[in-house]
Protein backbone atom coordinates (compact mmCIF):
# COMPACT_ATOMS: atom_id res chain seq x y z
CA UNK A 1 0.00 0.00 0.00
CA UNK A 2 1.67 3.19 -1.14
CA UNK A 3 0.86 6.61 0.25
CA UNK A 4 1.16 9.80 -1.73
CA UNK A 5 3.11 12.75 -0.34
CA UNK A 6 -0.17 14.63 -0.07
CA UNK A 7 -1.64 11.86 2.13
CA UNK A 8 1.47 11.75 4.29
CA UNK A 9 1.41 15.53 4.75
CA UNK A 10 -2.27 15.25 5.73
CA UNK A 11 -1.41 12.55 8.32
CA UNK A 12 1.42 14.70 9.67
CA UNK A 13 -0.93 17.67 9.93
CA UNK A 14 -3.50 15.58 11.82
CA UNK A 15 -0.94 14.46 14.39
CA UNK A 16 0.54 17.96 14.61
CA UNK A 17 4.07 17.33 13.33
CA UNK A 18 6.03 19.16 10.65
CA UNK A 19 7.56 16.89 8.04
CA UNK A 20 9.43 18.23 5.04
CA UNK A 21 9.44 16.57 1.61
CA UNK A 22 13.09 15.66 2.15
CA UNK A 23 12.23 13.88 5.40
CA UNK A 24 9.40 12.01 3.70
CA UNK A 25 11.78 10.85 0.99
CA UNK A 26 14.13 9.43 3.66
CA UNK A 27 11.33 7.64 5.51
CA UNK A 28 10.28 4.23 4.29
CA UNK A 29 6.64 4.49 5.32
CA UNK A 30 5.42 1.78 2.94
CA UNK A 31 7.67 -0.88 4.52
CA UNK A 32 6.30 0.01 7.97
CA UNK A 33 2.72 -0.35 6.70
CA UNK A 34 3.60 -3.70 5.08
CA UNK A 35 5.12 -4.89 8.37
CA UNK A 36 1.95 -3.89 10.26
CA UNK A 37 -0.16 -5.75 7.69
CA UNK A 38 1.96 -8.87 8.28
CA UNK A 39 1.48 -8.54 12.04
CA UNK A 40 -2.28 -8.25 11.63
CA UNK A 41 -2.38 -11.52 9.65
CA UNK A 42 -0.81 -13.55 12.49
CA UNK A 43 -3.27 -16.03 13.99
CA UNK A 44 -3.52 -15.27 17.72
CA UNK A 45 -6.51 -17.43 18.58
CA UNK A 46 -6.02 -19.08 21.94
CA UNK A 47 -3.29 -16.65 22.99
CA UNK A 48 -4.13 -14.75 26.15
CA UNK A 49 -3.38 -11.03 26.15
CA UNK A 50 -0.56 -9.97 28.43
CA UNK A 51 0.47 -6.72 30.04
CA UNK A 52 4.15 -7.60 30.06
CA UNK A 53 6.31 -10.34 28.59
CA UNK A 54 7.91 -10.77 32.02
CA UNK A 55 6.51 -13.50 34.23
CA UNK A 56 7.56 -12.03 37.58
CA UNK A 57 5.33 -9.98 39.83
CA UNK A 58 6.33 -6.95 41.82
CA UNK A 59 6.58 -7.50 45.54
CA UNK A 60 3.73 -5.95 47.48
CA UNK A 61 4.00 -4.35 50.89
CA UNK A 62 1.43 -3.27 53.39
CA UNK A 63 0.37 0.35 53.29
CA UNK A 64 1.50 1.25 56.78
CA UNK A 65 2.36 4.66 58.19
CA UNK A 66 6.04 4.53 59.11
CA UNK A 67 6.60 8.17 60.05
CA UNK A 68 4.47 10.32 62.34
CA UNK A 69 2.62 13.36 61.03
CA UNK A 70 5.36 15.57 59.57
CA UNK A 71 3.17 18.32 58.12
CA UNK A 72 4.93 21.17 59.90
CA UNK A 73 8.42 19.96 58.96
CA UNK A 74 7.39 19.55 55.33
CA UNK A 75 5.69 22.96 55.15
CA UNK A 76 8.83 24.53 56.64
CA UNK A 77 10.43 23.94 53.21
CA UNK A 78 8.05 26.41 51.53
CA UNK A 79 10.27 29.23 50.19
CA UNK A 80 7.75 32.06 50.58
CA UNK A 81 5.37 30.67 53.25
CA UNK A 82 2.41 31.84 51.16
CA UNK A 83 0.11 28.93 52.00
CA UNK A 84 1.72 27.58 55.15
CA UNK A 85 -0.76 29.23 57.50
CA UNK A 86 -3.56 27.44 55.63
CA UNK A 87 -1.71 24.10 55.65
CA UNK A 88 -0.58 23.77 52.04
CA UNK A 89 2.02 24.92 49.51
CA UNK A 90 0.91 27.89 47.41
CA UNK A 91 2.14 27.75 43.80
CA UNK A 92 1.99 30.33 41.01
CA UNK A 93 -1.05 30.27 38.76
CA UNK A 94 -0.26 28.33 35.59
CA UNK A 95 -3.60 28.39 33.76
CA UNK A 96 -6.17 31.05 33.08
CA UNK A 97 -9.68 30.08 33.94
CA UNK A 98 -13.01 31.17 35.28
Amino acid sequence: MAFSKQQLHKFADLIKIDVSDEQLDKMNIDSVVEWIDKLQKIDTTGVEPMLSPCEHKLPLREDVVTEPNMREQILANDPDNAGVSRGYFAVPKVMDGD
